[in-house]
């Protein structure tokens, strides 16, 4: 595709996001989860440090009350547990186990290997130009995001 304009760009990025969920929706239900105990496991999974529930809640943009329910979900389903800090047992943090870490490593290695075959003919620099976009365009979606689902933030930020 030579000279691609901003559409062609915007239509490529939501085709590669609806493929990415409709794989989702394959893990998703070989593993009875509702999308947004799969978006909760993904948030808690690469989180960078401990994850507690009310950050999850933040994250999700639900109630204690909802994200409690996804929780329960997700430890009943073995994938997730409620941990207390060690260093302040009023904090709890949330951890993912090992067997649904291996679970998800089984499913999501062979789209791994998939793009490393598709990325293997592209260049450190073609490599840069793609990380860089990736980067920017995650960073672009997460502002907008966030401005429409708070909009009073937004009109503060202005």
């Amino acid at each position: 595709m030579s000279e691609a304009s901003d559409y062609d760009l915007s239509m490529l990025v939501r085709a590669l996001v609806m493929e990415s969920n409709r794989f989702l929706e394959i893990f998703s239900a070989a593993h009875a989860l509702h999308p947004t105990d799969m978006t909760a496991l993904n948030l808690i999974m690469t989180a960078r440090s401990p994850m507690t529930p009310g950050a999850l809640a933040k994250a999700l943009n639900l109630s204690a009350s909802a994200t409690t329910s996804v929780l329960d979900r997700l430890a009943r389903a073995g994938h997730v547990v409620r941990e207390r800090d060690p260093e302040d047992r009023r904090r709890v943090e949330l951890r993912v186990l090992s067997d649904a870490e291996a679970l998800a490593a089984a499913f999501f290695q062979p789209l791994g290997r998939e793009y490393s075959s598709a990325w293997s003919s592209l260049s450190a620099a073609e490599r840069e130009v793609v990380a860089r976009f990736l980067t920017t365009t995650t960073s672009a979606t997460a502002r907008v995001r966030e401005a429409v689902s708070d909009p009073a933030a937004a009109d503060e930020e202005q």
